[in-house]
């Protein structure tokens, strides 16, 4: 009796499954990648950008008054004068930039928007504390 109960439990089930096959020939359609240069990011990007001047300046402006580079990354560019400190800032933003790039490639869009804004937020740090030492 187990047996015919099981197989009428199993055959109401196989019933109510759809098995249709579709008549449209056609595969559906995948969705569509997400685009990496959303106005989203080019706001990032453009305030990344102004902040990496920023530092630049008034990491120059600290030098010339006698202060030190904090970041041993950065030093060797930041002691031979503002070319210097234009190109490694340059590297910085770009190696930044290609982070969230390389995040987006690989579908980890949620990572690459926090990525950015943790690049923001750390870089804004940056110049409100050299500003504070300015001052």
């Amino acid at each position: 009796m187990r047996y015919v109960f099981a197989i009428v439990l199993l055959s109401i089930a196989a019933r109510s499954q759809s098995f249709r096959v579709s008549t449209n020939s056609e595969p559906p359609s995948a969705p569509l990648p997400r685009q990496f240069w959303t106005i989203e990011t080019k706001v990032n990007v453009s305030i990344l950008a102004g902040l990496v001047a920023a530092d630049g300046i008034t990491t120059q402006l600290g030098l010339n008054d006698g202060f030190r580079e904090a970041n041993p990354l950065m030093r060797p560019f930041s002691t031979r004068g503002a070319l210097g400190q234009s190109a490694g800032s340059a590297i910085g933003f770009g190696t930044a930039v290609a982070a969230t790039y390389i995040l987006h490639q690989t579908h980890h869009y949620k990572a690459e928007r926090v990525a950015m804004r943790f690049m923001v937020a750390g870089e804004a740090g940056f110049v409100v504390n050299n500003i504070i030492v300015l001052r």
